[in-house]
């Protein structure tokens, strides 16, 4: 499944709702049942305890034995500034790549980052180290 506008939509509202004023973001992902979960990073003083944004939602996926096909990320500079979709970083790509095989992202278009468009987990990371033993399979 695509990321869609849809999913783009409830990251932004997850952020607005956490983050009313200042800089903030959050992330949201489709299940393979259809359904959306969002959430937001923790945020602690000590930079190291720090979460990415997408971290609560695959978390849960995982917990409750769902997949996850689809995930966006997005973030805003401070509350009057318009949210941009940002591509996984390097651990939420090792986090997303137990669901390699059905999974999507959202990214950033190159010459234009107001727009983004969606991609495979394959297209993002077309040499996965991973990719050379067996894949996981999960079912919804």
């Amino acid at each position: 499944m695509p990321v869609d506008q849809t999913l783009v939509d409830a990251a932004k509202a997850q952020a607005r709702a956490r983050f009313p004023s200042g800089e903030g973001g959050a992330a949201a992902v489709y299940l393979c049942d259809g359904s959306i979960l969002t959430s937001v990073g923790f945020d602690s003083p000590n930079e190291a305890a720090n979460l990415c944004y997408e971290t609560g939602a695959y978390c849960e996926a995982y917990r409750q034995g769902k997949t996850v096909v689809a995930s966006v990320c997005v973030i805003r500079e401070h509350e009057n500034a318009p949210f941009v979709v940002v591509a996984p970083c390097g651990i939420c790509r090792e986090r997303l790549a137990i669901w390699r095989e059905s999974v999507a992202v959202a990214v950033p278009v190159t010459d234009n980052p107001s727009q983004w468009r969606s991609v495979s987990f394959q297209d993002l990371q077309p040499w996965y180290w991973a990719a050379a033993f067996s894949s996981t399979s999960h079912t919804c």
